[in-house]
C-alpha cells in the first residue's frame, strides 16, 4: 500500500499518455517479470481450473482494468483528493464483507476500519467534484474491493505469485480490446511513443507498483485475511502525501498530519489483537 500510494506521483507523468494503451504496456511488462520469476524459481506451472480461470478474468477486469481506468476518469471530473477519500473507504467495505462471509461481526476490526477511513478522509480532504466524478470514484472503490475479495479463494491453490502473474496476463487483452475499440469509435490513440519521463513512469508502475506490490499484497492477504489487510489501505494516501512532500509537489500541513495520526490509531486498533484471539481461519497456506 505504501508503494501504491507513492506511485501517484509517477502516474502524474502519464497525464498526456493514452490511458488504455499505457495500462496495457504496464501489465504486459509486469506479467513478463512475474512469469520470469516463476521460471527462475522453477515453480510448477499450475493450470487454473475453468472456475478459477473465470475468477481470474473477473479479477483482472475489475481490480486491474476497471480500477486503473476509473481512477483516471474520475480524477478528470473530480478533485483527486475526493477520489482518494472515496477509494479510501475500502477498509470499511472489506471489514463488512469479511463479517458477512463469516456470519459474525468482528467489532474490533470493523471499528478500526471506520477509524482508518476517517483518517483517510482527513488526509485527502474531500475536494469538489461533479456527480459523474463521484459515481466513477465509487466504481473505483468497488474495483479496489474486488481486487482483494476475488483473490482470496485462489490463493490456497495458486499462491500469490501465480495469482499476480495470471491476473496481469489476462488484463492485457482486455485493455487491448477496449483501447482498439476506443480508437475505432472515438478516434483516441491506443498507443504513443513515450518520452523519457513517461518511459520511466511506465517502468516504475510495471515493475515496482504492479509486479512487486501485487506479490506483497497477495502474500499478506493470504496470511492475515482481507478484513485486517484492508486496514493497511489507509497507508495509501499517507504514502502519497509523503512522496508529494519529499519531492516538493506539496507543502506539509496540520490537516494531513492529523489525518495520518488518525490512520495510525486505526491501524494500531485493528492490527494489535492478542495472538490468542486472532482468527486462525484467515490464515491461508502460502504457495509460490
Amino acid at each position: 500500500m505504501a508503494i501504491v500510494g507513492a506511485s501517484f506521483v509517477a502516474s502524474a507523468a502519464l497525464a498526456g499518455f493514452p490511458v488504455l494503451g499505457g495500462q496495457a504496456v504496464r501489465y504486459a511488462v509486469a506479467a513478463l517479470v512475474l512469469l520470469a520469476v516463476l521460471a527462475v524459481r522453477r515453480a510448477p506451472w499450475v493450470v487454473p481450473s475453468p472456475r478459477a480461470l473465470l475468477r481470474l478474468a473477473a479479477l483482472a477486469a475489475t481490480g486491474l482494468v476497471g480500477f486503473s481506468v476509473l481512477v483516471v476518469e474520475s480524477a478528470a471530473r473530480a478533485d483527486p483528493s475526493l477520489v482518494g477519500a472515496v477509494v479510501g473507504a475500502s477498509p470499511v467495505v472489506l471489514a463488512a464483507s469479511a463479517a458477512l462471509r463469516a456470519r459474525r461481526v468482528a467489532a474490533r476490526t470493523l471499528a478500526a476500519a471506520v477509524v482508518v477511513t476517517a483518517g483517510v478522509v482527513v488526509v485527502e480532504g474531500g475536494g469538489p467534484g461533479d456527480a459523474l466524478g463521484v459515481v466513477l470514484a465509487l466504481g473505483a472503490l468497488a474495483c479496489e474491493v474486488c481486487f482483494s475479495l476475488l483473490a482470496v479463494p485462489l490463493l490456497p491453490t495458486l499462491g500469490a505469485l501465480r495469482v499476480s502473474a495470471y491476473a496481469c496476463v489476462l488484463a492485457v487483452p482486455q485493455l487491448a480490446v477496449l483501447g482498439l475499440a476506443a480508437q475505432h469509435l472515438a478516434g483516441r490513440p491506443f498507443l504513443a511513443v513515450p518520452d523519457a519521463g513517461e518511459l520511466a513512469a511506465l517502468g516504475f508502475l510495471a515493475v515496482i507498483v504492479t509486479a512487486v506490490a501485487f506479490l506483497l499484497w497477495y502474500s499478506g492477504l493470504a496470511e492475515i485475511g482481507p478484513a485486517r489487510a484492508g486496514l493497511l489501505a489507509g497507508l495509501l494516501p499517507v504514502a502519497a502525501l509523503a512522496a508529494s512532500v519529499v519531492l516538493g509537489f506539496e507543502e506539509p500541513g496540520v490537516r494531513p498530519l492529523v489525518g495520518t495520526l488518525v490512520v495510525a490509531a486505526g491501524l494500531v486498533l485493528g492490527l494489535t489483537t492478542p495472538r490468542a484471539r486472532r482468527p486462525a481461519a484467515h490464515r491461508l497456506p502460502w504457495r509460490a
